[in-house]
């Protein structure tokens, strides 16, 4: 996978969300083999802080961050961990 799927998420994200903490890492080599990778589709984790994300139940960020990466689904990503937090929970849990 390339570093321009993993800026491209960025870029989406950060245009969607106004992150005060964005972190993406591309673990696509961790699966290699894998049906997902074979297709072309990469794994990526997500690790986002948003004031967007208050009031939202953790199913309701995640369909959130779907939406923000949109058509990347279909065949730049084959996975994404998501760990979506507000500023609240994100110092509470010491980051």
């Amino acid at each position: 996978m390339s570093a321009a799927t993993v800026e491209r998420i960025g870029a989406l994200l950060s245009a969607r969300f106004a992150p005060t903490a964005l972190e993406i890492g591309d673990d696509s080599a961790l699966h290699a083999g894998h049906a997902g990778a074979r297709s072309g589709g990469g794994h990526y984790r997500v690790y986002i802080v948003s004031a967007a994300f208050e009031g939202c139940s953790r199913v309701r960020r995640q369909r959130m961050i779907y939406d923000a990466v949109g058509d990347m689904m279909k065949h730049d990503i084959h996975a994404l961990a998501i760990r979506a937090l507000t500023a609240t929970e994100a110092e509470s849990q010491g980051h």
